[in-house]
């Protein structure tokens, strides 16, 4: 969860200091000719005066000038600015501009990116400049201004009511944790670019399940509160609490350069924690069926004892042990944010009793936080509890996602058999996010979501993270939903090819994993068949490519025979 920067440099015509001097020198010019006229002016009444000193005042003037061409160019004035007539009226048309010139500019509400005043569209996502999406999800029309937006919710709406049955908050079996008091952790600083990690993102998914019906209305709320200091203990380290905690008394501060707070963020981080913790034993009591926590500051990053990406407390971990204090004895985590959960990683590497599994972007370390390969499988024990599906490249969409879901996530966690499942769901890895640059849509998250659904009875806790595109994250955030709340998939499973690099990252993760899975090398051997199929297929078309013009076999003979030689490659001069 890398932060990105842009900046706008101010374009001046001519420096402040050069602008100074040459007003002063043209200060000091009408201060000398106005002494000249005056002394000369006190000499022509003088009696004593005669033509022949005036005369000889003239030369001299004369001789301090400096002939200019009879037609100048601006660059010429700006060079002979000394050379002018002292008598001559002040002309400050081709003077140069004194004032910087402002560039007028807006961010964009839903990707944070900066674009000209002059445009109404966003050049990077398309959004208008005055998008409601804040208020109407992403339910508002991405290309029209909010006073256009009301036709729009209520026809969206209207199709939502549609499909969903409405269902009063005492019956309902999905729960949703959400406090306003969230959205005052942000970035106090003013910079040159709004932080990616925004209380917007909150406000856009709020709005989206408020104009689809779902929330409120669908889903029953939970009371926040503030986690426990023995709750947090069991997660982070006692003196990395203490660091969060101290920026109460800060108006703003930083753990890392991207990590921000302000005097609120460590009681949003806390009640962040304690809506996860409050939903992951509700939900494993039974008192509802499943959960969505639209949380935030995100958590993933945060290890025992540093925040970074973003991260103060880790939500997900902090369920995790809430679900077996309540009485799971194995509990899933699976993370499919588009950077790899470090932290998590780090609080449960010894630990056999939670099984963390990560899809997310690596190309060899170099994509932030740079952890997460292949072969990070857990330590002292617990080898084969931490599963990493590193990407190597970026751009990955829904086929790489459910192809490695069907070969490696599903095997994998059928055989650990958990009682609790945590999606730590980042949308950051959707179609439109400016950090991910990945290309899943709503339709893979619903799917991945209604796959994870089927195990641990249904008890599935998700934990939002990441995802910076208002638009994406607010529309796949609410498919995830509608799958908790019962909605059907209409994603066929039989036919999902990968791309090719995402069928190499499946394989090499395959052939690491079954040393601790052996349910996964019959997997591995269908295929490392369809691999072969690959590259048969690759030669074959490079074959095609050669052999572009074949001639008749009758060439051979006869005045074609050179010719022909030639076009099949068998004759060569020395």
């Amino acid at each position: 969860m890398v932060s990105e920067t842009v900046q706008v440099s101010c374009v001046t015509n001519g420096g402040t200091k050069s602008n100074e001097s040459f007003k002063r020198k043209h200060l000091g010019s009408d201060e000398h000719a106005s002494a000249s006229r005056h002394d000369s002016s006190d000499a022509k009444g003088d009696i004593g005066t005669s033509d022949r000193d005036m005369a000889a005042n003239i030369n001299e003037d004369t001789q301090k000038k400096v002939r200019l061409p009879k037609e100048l160019t601006f660059q010429d004035m700006y060079n002979n600015q000394d050379a002018f007539d002292d008598d001559d009226e002040d002309d400050s048309d081709w003077e140069p501009v004194q004032k910087h010139i402002e560039i007028l500019k807006w961010f964009c509400t839903n990707c944070t990116m900066v674009n000209l005043d002059d445009v109404f569209l966003c050049d990077i996502c398309g959004e208008h400049k005055e998008s409601g999406i804040l208020r109407h999800g992403f339910y508002a029309s991405p290309f029209s201004p909010e006073v256009e937006l009301i036709q729009v919710e209520s026809e969206a709406t209207g199709s939502e009511k549609e499909i969903w049955s409405e269902a009063s908050a005492s019956n309902c079996s999905t729960a949703v944790g959400f406090d306003e008091r969230m959205l005052l952790h942000s970035e106090v600083e003013i910079k040159s670019h709004p932080h990616p990690e925004r209380p917007d993102r909150l406000r856009a998914i709020a709005a989206s399940l408020s104009a689809a019906g779902i929330f409120p209305g669908k889903c029953c709320p939970i009371p926040a509160r503030e986690i426990t200091l023995e709750e947090l203990q069991m997660v982070h380290s006692s003196e990395h609490i203490e660091v969060v905690e101290l920026t109460r008394q800060m108006f703003s501060s930083y753990f890392t350069p991207d990590t921000y707070a302000n005097e609120h963020s460590a009681h949003a981080a806390r009640l962040a924690a304690g809506l996860c913790a409050d939903l992951a034993s509700a939900i494993f009591s039974g008192r509802v069926r499943n959960g969505f926590a639209l949380v935030r500051p995100p958590g993933h990053h945060a290890g025992v004892t540093q925040a970074m990406g973003f991260c103060l407390h880790n939500n997900a971990a902090v369920a995790a042990l809430a679900a077996q204090a309540a009485g799971a004895k194995k509990v899933l985590i699976v993370d499919w944010d588009v950077h790899h959960g470090n932290g998590t990683q780090e609080i449960f590497d010894q630990n056999k009793s939670v099984l963390y599994i990560s899809l997310h972007r690596h190309e060899g370390g170099k994509f932030y936080p740079g952890t997460g390969s292949v072969f990070e499988v857990g330590t002292k024990g617990a080898e084969g509890y931490c599963v990493n599906i590193p990407w190597s490249r970026g751009g990955v969409g829904d086929n790489d996602y459910i192809f490695a879901f069907q070969h490696v996530v599903l095997p994998i966690a059928s055989k650990f058999a958990p009682d609790f499942t945590i999606i730590s769901a980042g949308f950051d890895a959707a179609r439109g996010d400016p950090l991910g640059c990945c290309d899943v849509t709503p339709a893979g998250y619903t799917q991945m979501t209604h796959m994870l659904s089927t195990l641990s009875g249904g008890k599935l806790l998700v934990v939002l993270e990441g995802g910076y595109n208002l638009r994406s994250i607010s529309s796949s955030a609410t498919a995830v939903i509608k799958v908790l709340l019962g909605g059907s998939c209409e994603c066929e499973l039989e036919n999902i090819v990968p791309s090719k690099a995402g069928l190499l990252t499946v394989l090499e993760v395959l052939k690491i994993q079954m040393k601790y899975w052996p349910n996964l090398s019959s997997s591995f051997e269908k295929l490392q068949l369809q691999r072969a199929m690959y590259s048969v297929e690759k030669k074959h078309k490079q074959v095609k490519r050669r052999r572009v013009f074949e001639p008749p076999l009758w060439w051979r003979w006869g005045r074609k025979q050179l010719l022909f030689h030639i076009l099949t490659g068998h004759f060569h001069l020395k």
